[in-house]
């Protein structure tokens, strides 16, 4: 990580090289070092005299360099386009208060939570945070799946913190750890990493969480763009660990993966979520997530199926949202399973659109309704000229295909009134609601 620290204390508030004017990363869409450094202070405004509850990461892509001199600059460019993506997911799925997640250049990402969180629990979403990262990137490398392996500094704000000495502190600590192969994670105050749960004991609480039914359901509500009526939610999992606190999807598909329970785990959620929309007024649509393991099991269309003849839910009331991610395996088998899906008549979203490779010969073989934008295409829509157009391009495309769009991430005015007027038809984002629990949607949606 030579020259971590350097790059991100300098002392200069304007946008760097890698900025556009307001502070956002001009490859990633993220903020940048500017934008960072004012959300930063924002929190510990907020916060008065009181001490502001801020956690926070650094990360660094180790050896980075030699990704651009291997595989040029452009598999390089993607490679931290994806990264962003999944640092977004990743947050989006962990962490209920606000949050921000940054690229202060190079292959180096802050991400921090205004929230209180326990050190355990802190460790603990890094280390799993990393797993993510270091999850192939698939065919970004001409025809190698390209793996980045991070180091992360971690640190919880004390009293009135200043950002710049904050995002020093941890540059320093991120350049320490690059002395220490064996050495992925480390904290600022040099304490000794607690040692948790170990990764074979977290695959044992999931287990005994699946069995005993510990595994929750919340929803995501979504809104018509032009009306703001709630047309339906999307069912996320959380988990309540007696010792770590809450843990949201990202971490506990990550425990799941290890632990070979991905397909166990997820048809949890699909059975949890389908009973509790049967309560649903009529007309909502239910959005249950497939993953890869889902598609690789045997029967399993049959199998969902009769979980959602046995729910009450009609068929078409009920998309499936699916990820560029998922279906880096046999496209061809995926295309045919979703068909059959869409034959009995459920929708189909493509997820996450944008965040990842923008593959467009899935838009070609797969049977799809949905197109289902990433918050990052988006997030500067209403003050950038480029994102518009892109985000004018895409939904063009998508209506000549007949698809309806929804946007993720939606957490201002100003982008809802954008989507609407560019013809998207539905959103879901903290503008219009966090994730609820089962009883507080139902009195939402029934008194809309």
């Amino acid at each position: 990580m030579v020259g971590t620290c350097a790059m991100v204390t300098n002392a200069a508030n304007e946008p760097g090289p890698d900025e556009l004017p307001g502070g956002r990363d001009r490859l990633t869409g993220l903020e940048g070092l500017a934008g960072a450094r004012a959300r930063l202070e924002r929190w510990r405004d907020e916060a008065g005299e009181g001490p502001a509850p801020v956690q926070a990461m650094l990360m660094g892509l180790r050896r980075f360099d030699a990704v651009n001199l291997a595989y040029g600059a452009d598999a390089g460019d993607a490679a931290l386009v994806e990264v962003a993506g999944r640092l977004l997911h990743f947050a989006a799925a962990e962490i209920e208060g606000e949050w921000l997640v940054a690229r202060l250049g190079g292959g180096t990402f802050l991400f921090a939570a205004n929230e209180a969180s326990s050190r355990e629990r802190w460790q603990s979403l890094a280390e799993m945070l990393a797993a993510a990262i270091a999850r192939p990137l698939g065919n970004i490398s001409a025809g190698s799946a390209m793996r980045l392996w991070p180091r992360i500094a971690l640190m919880r704000a004390k009293g009135r913190y200043e950002p710049q000495k904050l995002i020093g502190a941890m540059a320093h600590t991120l350049e320490g750890l690059g002395q220490h192969e064996g050495r992925r994670i480390g904290w600022v105050d040099g304490d000794d990493v607690p040692q948790g749960r170990g990764v074979a004991q977290l695959e044992g609480d999931l287990l005994a969480a699946l069995e005993r039914k510990e595994i929750s359901v919340l929803f995501q509500p979504q809104f018509d763009c032009r009306t703001g009526r709630i047309v339906g939610a999307e069912a996320l999992a959380r988990w309540e660990h007696p010792e770590l606190g809450r843990l949201g999807a990202e971490a506990l598909f990550g425990i799941a993966t290890r632990a070979d329970q991905t397909a166990q785990l997820s048809n949890h959620i699909a059975r949890e979520a389908l009973s509790l929309a049967a309560d649903w007024p009529e007309g909502l649509r239910l959005s249950l997530n497939i993953t890869p393991a889902d598609l690789a099991t045997v029967g399993y269309v049959a199998e969902m199926i009769g979980l959602i003849d046995a729910s009450g839910v009609p068929a078409d009331c009920i998309t499936l949202e699916i990820t560029e991610q998922a279906l880096l395996g046999d496209l061809e088998r995926a295309a045919d399973l979703l068909r059959r899906f869409s034959d009995r008549g459920l929708a189909i979203a493509l997820d996450d659109f944008g965040a990842g490779f923008c593959n467009f010969r899935y838009l070609k073989i797969l049977p799809l309704d949905y197109l289902k934008l990433d918050r990052t295409m988006v997030e500067g829509v209403s003050d950038n000229s480029r994102d518009l157009a892109v985000l004018r391009g895409i939904v063009t495309m998508a209506h000549s295909l007949g698809l309806k769009v929804i946007v993720e991430g939606i957490e201002r005015e100003d982008q809802c009134a954008v989507i609407a007027a560019e013809g998207c038809e539905f959103y879901q984002g903290f503008l219009g609601a966090k994730p609820m629990e089962a009883k507080e949607f139902l009195q939402l949606a029934s008194a809309g």
